[in-house]
Order: structure tokens, then C-alpha cells, then sequence
């Protein structure tokens, strides 16, 4: 049974040396751009090179995420970027933008690739595709379920990464635009707002229908239960979703699976005990699923109550006046734990810095015990009191982590021959050094040098990352070594075995060449339709339709095509021209056209899809007049060559596409509204098994005009939303 890799988060460098010190097998973090999470601490260029080396030496691979989309202007910063880290031996890096996975493989052809999560693969097709392209692994929409999972591992031969714990998006990843709308700070940029944490009133037909508000809020995902699944199916990376976390969340949580997946490879068992499942959710939780990863029901799927952690109950307010709380307690409480109250009227926190007992001040109280302590809020008898952040625990696991417990095993020989320099050999399970003294062994004249003694010496490796578990000797009787001698050879071998685990690449480059066909200029307009009916006074070159049933009826006039749909389970022979909406599409339709959610920001990534066939490109609906213009530039300059690029205008923008089926949710229709705090509303409609929401207010749209003079080929409206 081949053991999985396991991946843990790295936000910081504190993160990453928890991250080794818990087990992991490998670490992802990010540098000081193009990654997906902005927002977490990530690395510098001295930071990532020290985070190389220090995770090399306990063999930990390192993988960096440069998994945002790329514009125009930013092409040569980004490629400057990934030379660096190529030259400076990190393992893999984790893309999603297809222009620069394509720029990227053919500069760097032996720097792994990894397709992020951002890229939506979720079916065989789609795998297919990236292993056509030559990568090396595909990170699964975590929307994937296990029997997709297995058949694309018993078909296709690429790595599988999928996320087994951690928090969970409700929209497919790299398919959202709402923080993008709403905000300006896209997702696909890194920059994710967090829209679905956001707290909505949903209406069905004018009538309120939650009680609860964060009606888009996932719960977080938890796998410790079904690791054993994953290995059996031949997963080859489980990967722990968690960049934005603290070290002592990052430590435990690595170290939990570690034991998780040790146990089964060894036994087919894996026990879990109620205590680490406590501490779990002491550190980090909203609630666990299973995911969709192992079909979660509908139901229990997202936590509609609260956004964020929601700690382990420890009591209930019996009284509240005038700021002062007072709680029976069900388990024990310190002094600086971090406590919430979940109101009825309210929801808040703090850290127990002042715990009172009959007015006297305390360090804990213990179960059943009654507590006071001061914090203002409108509270009432029965509120929930749960603890976020036990803190002697938080002490303990720092402690634990300082200790570095986490030692690479190397077995030595050594050779003591009267007449012959000492011969010390190590050997780490991949490489072997062997290190000679200077000084020839004599015969002892009084008292001689044990296998004890000698055994005590090389021991002694301190802070180094080794431990010593076997040391075979072939020695004479009656020897006599001076100690400096051996501890000089120990430090050698040492030395030179940190160098081979600290291994270099070699560096070098390759040349970008790509073929793409000459465009004639054929300006005109399209227009997405769903049952056929089309606006405005234009002639439209082509009528895409999104309805199956609907093109059937009316596929014999040429005008007419079929929209794939952006997510596809399962593929079916279509003889008609098509419209590609994911990656796995190209690979088995071979399309003519592509749709804005292939997230096109940048000439190349325009060239790649002409190159595989694509013979019109829409860009991202994130690009603006001037981005649009300086990437058909940018093309017509490298490639002396027009693109055939389409731009839609929509008025209300599908802003998240979900596997959750919210109507079902709130046992209501499909006439969906939602709203936010600014009173904003979102048209919810089911479409098929998915849920989509639309932007809340007409765009301020592009003029078809402008575009036609910089070069757009083709402007194509929107008559579906």
C-alpha cells in the first residue's frame, strides 16, 4: 500500500516550522505575490530561500502557489518571479493561470507543475487534459466525490492532490466573481473578501425564509474518519487547507493526520480519541462535515448560525447584570483562555484575563463551579458560554513544537582498524557519506576506547535534525581514538550529509514556441440566449444557447450554439459546434469557442487556447477597456498575428456557481432572492443540479464600439440572467 503524501498549510515561517515539526511531507506557502491567500503572512524571497533549506534537510518538499490570474502588464514581474524560485529549488509550484502554466512548462521544462484547485478540474476529462499538457499534478475541486476520484485514478496517470480538512468555499474555486463585483478584490487574484461569510436574508416570493443568516457559510471539512478511503483508492496527496491559520493549529492538525494515516498504512485502524478531537476543535472550527468529497447530505453541509469558530461549549449564563456575567461551568476554565457567548441578542468575546469566585479572584474554575467575569453585552440566562482558545494547551503545543521532536533517522558504521584513519559511514534511506579521519588508530598503552564510549560521541547531535538509531561497528581489540578525532568525523559527515539533503536543481531553460492560426477580422455580435427569444436590433453573427432541450429544437439553423455547462459530470457525444466552459471540455469536445470561465487574462493564454483549437477566446469578465486592449496589443506584438477574442457584456453577472443546493435548503422554489446588509438583492436560480446567484445591479457596461476599435472581433450579450 503506497502511503499518500501528506501537505500541510504554511502561512509564515512559523507555520512552516510547525508544519515539518507536526510531520507533514510536504509544505505549500506563498511568496510576496501571485498567491492565492494575500492576505496571510506568506514569505519573502530570503524567507522562502531559508524555507527551502530548512524543509529540504527533514525531507519536506516545498510548493509555492503562484495560482492567481496574470494581466499583461504583469507577464515579465511574474516570470522573474518563478526564475527565482526555480533557481532557488523549490519543488513544485501551483498554477492557475493556463497562459503562464503554458509560458511556464516550455521556459522551465523540468519545474513541476501542479493545476491549483483554481483551475476547476473535477472530472477525468479535465485531468486528462492537464496530463496532456505535460503536469504533474491536478489539486481536485473539493466538490469531487470519492467515485469520481477513484475512476480518475484508475484511468489516467497523473498525481491527485485533494483537500481533506479545512475550511470549504461555496462557490467552485476559480469560478467566483462576487468579491471580485462587489468590491474590486478578486478571488482569482488572491484577494478574496470572503462574500459567503457574509450574513443574508433570503426571500422566497417577497416572504422571509431563514432564521439564520449566514444562509452561504460552509462548515469546515473534516476526513479524519475516512483517510482510510483516500489511501485505499491511491490518493497520492491529502492537503490541509489552513494558510491563513496560527502555528499551534497548523502543528496539530498535521500531527493528527499524520498519526491518521500512519495507523492505517500500518494496521488498517486508526483510533482518534474524543480528547484530540476536543483539542481540534479548541483551535479551529465551524462545525465539521464530511464534505461533498464523501457525500455529505444537503443538510449538513453548511452552518448557517455563525461564520467563524465556534469553539466547544463549557457553560451557560445564569445571570448577567451590569457587564458582570456569571456561567456554571461544565469543564474547567483558566485564566486567559479565550471564551465566547452565543446570545440570543448577541455574540461576543473576550479573554479571560479576571475570573471571580464569590467575588474573589481565581485562576480557573472547575466543573460544575459558578464564575464571574466582566464583559459588556446584551446577555440573558441560558446563553451558551464556549471556549475558542484554551490557553495552557496553546503553551504546550508551543512547547512542543520548540522541542523540534521531529528527527531524521540515520543508521552508521564505523571502521577502526589499528594503523588506518577511522572510516565513518551514515546513511539516511537515500543517500550515503562516508567520511575518513586524519589520524591513525594506535593500540591503547592503558585504558582503551569502548563501543560505548565511541557510540556516546556520535550520538551527540544536538540541535542537527538527525537522530542516530544503529551504529555497526568493525573494530579492533585494545584500540585507542582521541575523542576530538571522533567528534571531528561526526561533524563532517553530518555536514556533508545536510549538503546532499539540501539538493540543487539543474537549471535550465528552454524556449517558448507556439503555433497560432491568422484570424480574419469578422466583427459583429452574439448573444447568449436560453430559450431561443434574443433583444436588440443587431444582426448577431451566432445565438449560444445554454438549454439542451431548447438547441435541439432549433441546432439546424448554423446560427445556433450549444453552451456547454460549466460544470460537466458526465460527458456525451455531441456532433454540433460547442461552446467550452472548463478545461475538461477542450479535451473531449474539441470546441470552437470558449466562455469568460476559463478566467482568460493575458495574450497568453489567449494563444494557448487558439493552439489547441479554440477558435474565438472570451476574456475574463474581470478585465477591463484598457487590460483588454494592452492584451490584444501584447498579442499582435509577440505573435505579428490577430487574436480572435470575444468580450460579454452582461447586465447581471453569474457571480457564483455551487455544487449546495440552497432552494432545496430552505424547502422553497426556485424564485430565490437574497439579500445583504446594504439591501442589495441576488437573483438565486437552480440550474440543473446547481445553484447559481447573479450580481445585484446592472453593470456599468462596456461600449461595443470602443472594443470594436482596439480590436475585439467579437461583443456578445447576455439574455439569460
Amino acid at each position: 500500500m503506497k502511503k499518500p503524501e501528506l501537505l500541510s498549510p504554511a502561512g509564515n515561517m512559523e507555520c512552516l516550522y510547525a508544519a515539518v515539526q507536526g510531520g507533514c511531507d510536504a509544505v505549500y506557502l506563498g511568496g510576496h505575490a501571485f498567491g492565492a491567500r494575500s492576505f496571510a503572512g506568506n514569505f519573502s524571497d530570503e524567507a522562502i530561500i531559508e524555507a527551502v533549506k530548512y524543509a529540504h534537510l527533514y525531507g519536506v518538499k516545498v510548493y509555492v502557489t503562484v495560482n492567481t490570474l496574470v494581466y499583461e502588464n504583469e507577464v515579465d514581474r511574474f516570470m522573474t518571479y518563478i526564475d527565482f524560485l526555480y533557481r532557488n529549488n523549490v519543488d513544485a509550484i501551483i498554477v492557475q493561470d493556463l497562459g503562464m502554466m503554458d509560458l511556464v512548462r516550455k521556459i522551465y521544462p523540468n519545474l513541476e507543475i501542479h493545476a491549483s484547485t483554481q483551475m476547476h478540474i473535477h472530472n477525468i476529462e479535465g485531468v486528462k487534459a492537464a496530463q496532456s499538457l505535460g503536469l504533474k499534478r491536478v489539486v481536485l475541486a473539493r466538490e469531487t466525490d470519492m467515485d469520481t476520484i477513484c475512476n480518475i485514478k484508475q484511468n489516467t496517470n497523473i498525481e491527485l492532490e485533494i483537500f481533506i480538512h479545512g475550511a470549504l468555499c461555496f462557490c467552485y474555486s476559480g469560478q467566483c466573481l462576487m468579491s471580485s463585483m462587489i468590491g474590486g478584490r478578486s478571488g482569482n487574484r488572491g484577494t478574496c473578501t470572503q462574500c459567503c461569510r457574509m450574513p443574508y436574508t433570503l426571500y422566497n416570493n417577497g416572504r422571509k425564509i431563514n432564521m439564520d443568516p449566514y444562509v452561504l457559510s460552509p462548515k469546515d471539512l473534516n476526513s479524519l474518519d475516512n483517510i482510510g478511503k483516500l489511501i485505499e483508492i491511491g490518493v497520492d496527496s491529502l492537503k490541509i487547507e489552513g494558510r491563513m491559520k496560527r502555528p499551534e493549529y497548523v502543528y496539530y492538525v498535521t500531527k493528527l493526520y499524520r498519526k491518521a494515516i500512519d495507523q492505517y498504512c500500518d494496521t488498517k485502524h486508526i483510533t482518534i480519541t474524543d480528547i484530540e478531537i476536543n483539542t481540534l476543535k479548541k483551535l479551529f472550527h465551524r462545525g465539521f462535515t464530511k464534505g461533498f468529497l464523501f457525500h455529505e447530505s444537503n443538510s449538513k453541509w453548511i452552518n448557517p448560525k455563525r461564520p467563524n469558530h465556534i469553539g466547544i461549549k463549557v457553560g451557560e449564563v445564569i445571570c448577567y447584570k451590569k457587564g458582570w456575567v456569571t456561567c456554571k461551568l461544565m469543564c474547567t476554565l483558566h485564566q486567559n483562555d479565550g471564551i465566547r457567548i452565543l446570545g440570543k441578542q448577541e455574540d461576543k468575546g473576550c479573554i479571560l484575563n479576571k475570573i471571580y469566585q464569590n467575588k474573589k479572584l481565581v485562576n480557573s474554575g472547575k466543573t460544575n463551579e459558578e464564575i464571574s467575569f466582566f464583559l459588556k453585552g446584551a446577555f440573558q440566562k441560558g446563553d451558551a458560554l464556549v471556549l475558542t482558545s484554551d490557553f495552557n494547551e496553546l503553551l504546550a503545543i508551543q512547547k512542543e513544537i520548540a522541542s523540534k521532536p521531529r528527527k531524521v533517522p540515520i543508521d552508521g558504521k564505523l571502521t577502526v582498524k589499528i594503523g588506518c584513519c577511522l572510516q565513518y559511514q551514515i546513511y539516511d534511506g537515500f543517500h550515503t557519506v562516508t567520511v575518513r579521519g586524519t589520524i591513525p588508530v594506535t593500540e591503547a598503552k592503558k585504558l582503551p576506547v569502548s563501543k560505548e564510549r565511541i557510540y556516546e560521541q556520535f550520538n551527540k547531535l544536538g540541535d542537527t535534525v538527525y537522530r542516530l538509531t544503529n551504529l555497526d561497528f568493525e573494530m579492533d581489540q585494545n584500540v585507542f581514538v582521541p575523542i576530538q578525532e571522533l567528534n571531528q568525523i561526526r561533524r563532517q559527515a553530518i555536514e556533508q550529509l545536510n549538503e546532499k539533503r539540501i539538493y540543487k536543481r539543474d537549471c535550465y531553460r528552454g524556449k517558448y514556441t507556439i503555433n497560432v492560426p491568422e484570424w480574419i477580422e469578422d466583427q459583429g455580435y452574439t448573444i447568449h440566449t436560453k430559450d431561443g427569444k434574443i433583444k436588440g436590433d443587431f444582426q448577431y453573427k451566432q445565438i449560444y444557447m445554454e438549454d439542451k432541450k431548447m438547441y435541439e429544437k432549433w441546432k439546424e439553423d448554423s446560427h445556433y450554439i450549444y453552451q456547454l455547462p460549466r460544470v460537466i459530470t458526465e460527458f456525451e457525444s455531441i456532433d454540433s459546434p460547442l461552446i467550452a466552459r472548463e478545461l475538461g471540455s477542450i479535451y473531449y469536445y474539441h470546441p470552437i469557442y470558449s466562455d469568460f470561465s476559463l478566467n482568460v487574462t493575458n495574450s497568453y493564454a489567449v494563444a494557448f487556447l487558439h493552439s489547441l483549437g479554440i477558435q474565438r477566446v472570451t476574456l475574463s469578465l474581470e478585465l477591463n477597456l484598457a487590460q483588454i486592449q494592452e492584451l490584444i496589443e501584447a498579442y499582435q506584438k509577440r505573435y505579428h498575428k490577430k487574436p480572435n477574442v470575444e468580450v460579454l457584456i452582461t447586465e447581471y453577472p453569474e457571480v457564483m456557481i455551487t455544487k449546495f443546493d440552497l432552494p432545496s435548503y430552505y424547502q422553497t422554489s426556485n424564485s430565490l432572492t437574497m439579500e445583504d446588509e446594504k439591501k442589495h438583492q441576488f437573483l438565486i436560480r437552480k440550474s440543473d443540479a446547481y445553484t447559481k446567484i447573479y450580481y445585484h445591479k446592472k453593470q456599468d457596461l462596456l461600449i461595443p464600439e470602443q472594443l470594436f476599435s482596439i480590436g475585439v472581433n467579437t461583443v456578445s450579450f447576455d439574455n439569460i440572467s
